[in-house]
């Protein structure tokens, strides 16, 4: 393996071995998730209006809020004690750093994604076994995609004063395309609709997962550097 790999490795389980030691952004993000399905399950009547027809837009919208709870906390832990800087002045390029930080936090929202897959499902009493692996593949794309643009927006935010305030004001616009196509796919697939409705939706989610890895890894060193 290259020492470009390596460098990706070796931020990637530093950031995961750090989580796991506290399961700090996990315990946050979990609890969360089960909140919003209690409270959800509470909102509405399931006599007048079918789980399947909101549930979609809820676990994208509980995806980005908790996704942001998360990838926000990135940069803020290592602020606090100026580690972020040692980091730097590794010889580990800093698209390898993004990349590394990209993987780690992939990690950790896809667990929160499969909380909240299961607590809706528990809630809900939403069945997903219809397409599975399209429904997987719909939510992965969608989280690569967050989460690369979260990550490089969670490092312009971590260099200001507002800090993780500015992360949503920064990061909600832009991921908008993301979460209408995303909840539209994830709506059809619990309804039980034809795989070839939702082709379409899950190559944009996948072309926009490849672009903001792309963006972010090339704006990166820009953003740290500055």
């Amino acid at each position: 393996m290259s020492a470009w790999g390596r460098g990706v490795l070796a931020v990637a389980r530093k950031d995961l071995v750090q989580e796991f030691r506290t399961f700090q952004r996990l315990a946050t993000m979990g609890a969360f998730t089960v909140l919003v399905g209690v409270l959800f399950s509470f909102s509405f009547d399931p006599a007048a209006v079918r789980a399947q027809d909101v549930a979609g837009g809820l676990i994208w919208m509980t995806l980005v809020f908790a996704g942001v709870m998360g990838v926000g906390r990135t940069f803020a832990l290592e602020a606090e004690d100026a580690a972020f800087q040692g980091v730097l002045l590794s010889p580990v390029p800093r698209d390898a750093i993004y990349l590394g930080k990209v993987i780690a936090n992939v990690v950790i929202v896809s667990i929160t994604v499969l909380l909240i897959v299961l607590a809706f499902g528990l809630f809900f009493q939403l069945d997903y076994g219809a397409h599975p692996i399209a429904l997987a593949l719909t939510l992965f794309s969608g989280v690569v995609g967050f989460v690369a643009l979260a990550t490089l927006f969670g490092a312009v935010s971590a260099g200001t004063r507002l800090g993780e305030s500015l992360l949503p004001v920064l990061l909600f616009p832009l991921v908008v395309p993301m979460v209408v196509y995303g909840a539209g796919a994830t709506h059809r697939l619990l309804l039980g609709r034809p795989l070839v409705e939702v082709e379409g939706n899950i190559r944009i989610l996948g072309a926009f997962a490849i672009g903001a890895v792309a963006v972010g890894a090339v704006l990166f060193r820009h953003v740290v550097e500055d």
